[in-house]
């Protein structure tokens, strides 16, 4: 049985993009929001305002280049998340200063409190793994992105 919380299981091939363009926070949210919005039927404005005030609380790019954008929602199912390359980097606070290239958003359940820290502690694990970021930084595909997750994630899990 595959783990729930794995940042690879928790991503849908139409969540993944490599090479996206964003001028800044509110545009980048925008943009993760809308997979999520497609994958989840929940209003994409919504999914990126509660992105962004959770933003105004304290960034969530935590270094390496990596930012972890997350929000619980109301009326949601299950987790959801969606995964970014960026084009160029933008400057999100990170605790290193380092301008955030990778983004990995997720949603969870409003009520979904120990699962989203589950989820949340998981990705974060993917994310502190600079050998993996850099990899992802050199996809091209979605195909490929989602390959390198579930080979790392088969790595976690032996």
């Amino acid at each position: 049985m595959s783990d729930p919380f794995d940042p690879a299981n928790l991503l849908c091939r139409e969540g993944v993009q490599t090479g996206l363009s964003a001028r800044g926070m509110p545009d980048l949210m925008q943009a993760m929001a809308a997979p999520l919005a497609r994958d989840s039927g929940v209003a994409q404005s919504l999914i990126a305002e509660a992105f962004v005030q959770r933003e105004r609380v304290g960034s969530t790019a935590f270094g390496g280049g990596s930012v972890l954008p997350h929000a619980r929602i109301a009326g949601l199912r299950r987790p959801t998340a969606a995964f970014a390359t960026l084009a160029a980097p933008i400057d999100l606070d990170a605790l290193d200063r380092r301008p955030v290239d990778i983004v990995y958003a997720l949603i969870s359940p409003e009520g979904a409190g120990a699962d989203h820290l589950k989820a949340l502690a998981a990705i974060s694990r993917f994310l502190r793994d600079k050998g993996l970021l850099e990899k992802l930084r050199g996809a091209d595909s979605a195909d490929a992105v989602l390959a390198m997750m579930a080979a790392k994630s088969r790595n976690y899990a032996a």
